[in-house]
């Protein structure tokens, strides 16, 4: 793999973890969102949320990245790849929002890592 594919990848997996991470900054203060005739006065609440449309937007732009990536490596190379965004969203996670880093999720995340590098070296 090139170091520009390998580049298109990480900029579309970065891009994606900046939209989750947005999108839950979004949802933070309004807890759990029920489904059903309540959904609609939070759907519009959350539309005035600029955290919304940041992580829309990085949602889109990985897309476009996406393809370009996808055009240069094999889907079965470049898919697995996307599991760097749960290394960056876990420390992310837990540095913005708090979120826990147990020993077991540190060891899951150890073994993508593993997986990641082996991947990346066939």
């Amino acid at each position: 793999m090139s170091l520009q594919s390998f580049l298109l990848i990480l900029t579309g997996v970065l891009l994606n973890a900046v939209a989750q991470l947005a999108l839950k900054a979004s949802v933070r203060d309004h807890g759990a969102i029920e489904l059903g005739g309540g959904a609609l006065p939070v759907a519009i609440e959350l539309a005035g949320e600029p955290a919304l449309w940041l992580g829309l937007v990085c949602y889109g732009v990985s897309v476009v990245v996406w393809i370009l990536a996808l055009s240069r490596v094999d889907v079965s190379i470049a898919y697995p790849m996307l599991s760097i965004g749960y290394v960056v969203n876990a420390f992310a996670a837990w540095a913005l929002f708090g979120e826990a880093l147990t020993p077991m999720r540190l060891l899951g995340i150890g073994i993508i890592v593993l997986g990641v590098f082996v991947l990346a070296r066939s």
